[in-house]
């Protein structure tokens, strides 16, 4: 019974797990990756965030890696901390914002 709830298991548990990745709040591809992930949250929400800086960053392996930014944007002079999720494939020049949450107040 345990084999079928293995095999039943989504695919990101199955690759790898969510790990912290130091360094990660001064590196320019996170950066990047979190500029992407504002953007693309102010075109599906038409919203005004405007990126300020990278908190935290944990990634996965899965068919590609999972990105989970912590990240502070700013709108209409007040601060607030939001959560990203970002895939990317970079060997099929593929990205996508797949979760944009706010978090709290900064």
């Amino acid at each position: 019974m345990e084999k079928e709830n293995e095999r039943d298991a989504p695919r990101e548990v199955v690759l790898g797990g969510i790990r912290d990745m130091e360094g990660g709040e001064n590196s320019l591809e996170i950066d990047s990756l979190a500029r992407f992930a504002v953007d693309e949250h102010n075109k599906k929400e038409n919203a005004l965030l405007e990126f300020k800086r990278v908190v935290k960053v944990k990634h996965q392996v899965v068919a590609g890696t999972a990105y989970y930014i912590t990240l502070e944007a700013t709108s209409g002079g007040q601060t607030k901390v939001y959560e990203a999720k970002v895939w990317e494939k970079p060997w099929m020049d593929f990205k996508q914002l797949v979760e944009f949450k706010l978090i709290s107040d900064a």
